[in-house]
């Protein structure tokens, strides 16, 4: 049954990367998170990306989360993919090669000089670019380092990542 459902959720993120719609996220939902150099950083990011930050900000504030610290870095962990966008295709070939070839994905994400690398080396850079990204927006360090470790799932200590980790996950 996790297979399907992990089927199903990557058909309905490809018909909304494809698609939409993407309703605009407004400031008065961004203002008392995001400060304004925040917020700035936060619109460099793709109308998807922008919704997808928004689903998970809004998991973790249904899940009970109100922490200035974890929900900043809801609407920003993603916030790297900005320096080196990538389309729909490329996303599709990350999940696609992740899934059937993830000792590869990761000699693919180390090539930074090789062109047909690139969408892997965005996927596995992103967290670490944001969080630069953030840190000179004058993000908090508690907030910087969830955006860095967002998609390290070797850190079992830390229960704000692990709920950012598992929004993240089911957005």
């Amino acid at each position: 049954m996790h297979v399907l459902s992990r089927l199903l959720y990557r058909a309905r993120q490809f018909r909304l990367a494809l698609c939409g719609p993407w309703p605009p996220v407004s400031d008065e939902t961004l203002s008392p998170y995001l400060s304004p150099p925040l917020m700035a950083i936060f619109r460099r990011m793709t109308p998807a990306e922008q919704a997808h930050a928004l689903s998970v900000f809004q998991r973790l504030q249904q899940a009970g989360y109100d922490q200035p610290d974890l929900l900043a870095a809801a609407l920003l962990h993603d916030v790297g993919k900005s320096l080196s966008p990538l389309s729909v295709w490329d996303r599709v070939l990350i999940v696609l090669a992740k899934r059937f070839f993830p000792r590869q994905v990761q000699r693919w994400s180390e090539q930074s000089s090789h062109p047909l690398c690139r969408p892997f080396v965005v996927a596995a850079r992103h967290p670490a670019w944001g969080a630069d990204l953030a840190a000179a927006a004058g993000a908090s360090p508690r907030t910087c380092d969830l955006i860095r470790s967002h998609q390290d799932h070797s850190l079992l200590d830390d229960p704000l990542l692990a709920a950012l980790q598992q929004a993240d996950d089911q957005s």
